[in-house]
């Protein structure tokens, strides 16, 4: 039986931006995203590992986003204190 690992490793604190990726946590280009924890109540607009450009709205503090992102937008995103987990 195989067994799916729920645990992050490795976190790191996320600043949004309109240009920059958050950096895969391996430090090469192998960039298939992290899971976000929302800290401060808002909007939250992402690029996921698929490509896709979405904005969760009215996301609560405390929230999980279990999405694979490779960006955090500054424009759009309103929530606060993002921690990446790999």
């Amino acid at each position: 039986m195989s067994y799916l690992k729920l645990q992050a490793d490795s976190a790191a604190a996320v600043t949004p931006s309109d240009s920059a990726n958050i950096p895969p946590i391996t430090g090469g280009d192998n960039n298939v995203g992290c899971v976000l924890y929302i800290g401060g109540a808002g909007n939250v607009r992402v690029t996921t590992y698929g490509g896709n450009v979405v904005t969760f709205n009215g996301v609560f503090a405390g929230t999980f986003i279990p999405v694979n992102v490779v960006k955090v937008w500054s424009t759009g995103t309103t929530a606060t204190n993002i921690i990446a987990l790999w």
